[in-house]
């Protein structure tokens, strides 16, 4: 067996808290010690035990979160708040009005809190997709192109269970990459601008700690707008074996998509691309909150999700990953 071979079936037995010659059927960890000829426990026994699924999704987590790539990821989105603030601050210095740019841009000079929103707003559209489609693109594509993804299946995670693992460790990419640009961005807002009431923009004052929750929302919106386009990258990551390959295909697909929301004929279809409502948050700053646009946003991203995911779950289950 090679070095590479080897250590993919390392990451295999680890990943499932597996070793050699122990019985995790029952998830007592107990050695088993079988005659010549005796059959090891049927592999979906000990598949179906909840904690060893648990296991596994911990294992995933953590192996995606301690990659150089994903910090910096998470890095360069930290970074665009910082620079949003740092030019309207520089911009109101010089007298400028800090009137031009993102949404909401307008607003930071008066309270900081606007940079949350000015910040979201600003990365929506492509950093934050962007970040999502890499690691989408990779899920199960670098695992083939890497040689663990035959590893991982006969170990056994179960293709429909390590799919789920792979999108679940995805959204929770989705969810962590909008809270550090919020985060960053209420910093950064905080330190350079005063910090005080809101005003929506229906034109009506709410308190600061009502702002707080309405950024706290609109954080969980963004993230959730982000799933229809996880499950399209995951589904391309099952077409090939090159992790680069499928990144730049969901890349490519994501400004495709923008460019075509872009162009006025082609309104009949606008509405069912998947980031045509991904600035509806814009609606929970008004008074009262309207929700339309961000339950019509919030249900073409599920349909995306149970449509692309459905469509990746038949590719992985029928795909040989002997070659």
């Amino acid at each position: 067996m090679s070095r590479a071979d080897a250590g993919a079936e390392t990451r295999a037995d680890t990943d499932t808290g597996m070793d050699t010659g122990t019985d995790t059927s029952t998830g007592t960890g107990t050695e088993v010690r079988r005659a010549p000829g005796q059959e090891r426990p049927a592999a979906g026994v000990r598949a179906a035990h909840p904690l060893w699924t648990l296991g596994l999704l911990r294992s995933e987590l953590t192996v995606t979160f301690r990659r150089w790539r994903t910090l910096a990821l998470l890095g360069v989105l930290a970074a665009v708040p910082v620079l949003i603030g740092i030019a309207v601050k520089i911009e109101t210095g010089d007298g400028g009005g800090g009137g031009h740019g993102p949404a909401f841009i307008g607003q930071v000079t008066n309270n900081g809190l606007f940079l949350v929103f000015a910040a979201l707003a600003a990365t929506l559209p492509v950093f934050l997709p962007m970040a999502v489609g890499v690691m989408a693109g990779d899920a199960i594509a670098g695992e083939a192109g890497g040689g663990t993804l035959r590893y991982l299946l006969v170990a056994p995670a179960g293709r429909t269970r390590l799919l789920l693992v792979k999108y679940a460790s995805t959204l929770a990419f989705c969810l962590v990459a909008t809270v550090v640009v919020a985060a960053s961005a209420l910093a950064v807002g905080a330190l350079l601008f005063p910090l005080g009431d809101v005003t929506t923009i229906s034109g009506v004052r709410i308190s600061f700690g009502e702002g707080l929750v309405r950024a706290l929302l609109i954080a969980l919106v963004v993230a959730a707008s982000l799933i229809g386009f996880a499950a399209l990258g995951l589904f391309i990551s099952t077409l090939t074996d090159s992790g680069i390959a499928a990144m730049a295909a969901t890349v490519g697909l994501l400004i495709t998509a923008q460019i075509l929301d872009a162009i006025p004929q082609l309104h009949a279809v606008q509405p069912y691309l998947f980031s045509h409502h991904w600035l509806s948050f814009a609606d929970l700053l008004r008074q009262p909150v309207l929700w339309d646009g961000i339950a019509e946003n919030l249900g073409l991203q599920a349909l995306y999700a149970a449509v692309f995911g459905s469509a990746a779950w038949a590719r992985l289950t029928t795909r040989d990953i002997t070659t």
